[in-house]
């Protein structure tokens, strides 16, 4: 089943603009594959899937043009520049809040960026949650957050 929702994905993505995940879940939804929106982000992350600009101040997802993009600094920094509008945390968690249809993007550069420190992220609409282990590696992850916004 799994194939053939990215299968559906992959088209969905190639013909019409989804700027949402809930737009990709009505899409598929559309083709009688009944998602959550749990699944959609899972499948969003497998695919390697991004935002990109519309033009018209908008973005939407697409696949990378070329593998290594994902792992890009550069894009990860333009990406927190232009995505992420705070930062907060308690204990080892980090929440990273960003504007609304961005977070899982975001999540998903700092998945790719294999820091140690970071054991994992949630992503919702606009906030993540950022694991982080151990609990004395929080203020350092923070400041090299903060480094990307600025």
């Amino acid at each position: 089943m799994k194939a053939i929702r990215h299968a559906k994905i992959k088209a969905i993505i190639e013909n019409t603009v989804v700027e949402t995940q809930e737009d990709l879940a009505e899409s598929l939804r559309k083709q009688n594959i009944e998602v959550t929106q749990a699944t959609v982000s899972r499948d969003i992350k497998e695919l390697m899937l991004i935002k990109i600009p519309t033009g018209d101040g908008r973005y939407r997802y697409a696949y990378p043009l070329e593998k290594n993009m994902v792992f890009s600094k550069n894009r990860m920094t333009r990406m927190f520049q232009d995505s992420v509008i705070g930062l907060n945390f308690s204990e080892n968690i980090i929440v990273i809040k960003t504007l609304p249809g961005t977070a899982n993007a975001v999540a998903s550069t700092l998945d790719y960026a294999k820091w140690p420190e970071i054991i994992g992220t949630v992503a919702g609409d606009d906030n993540i949650f950022v694991v982080v282990k151990p609990l004395e590696a929080v203020p350092g992850i923070i400041k090299k957050l903060e480094l990307l916004i600025n």
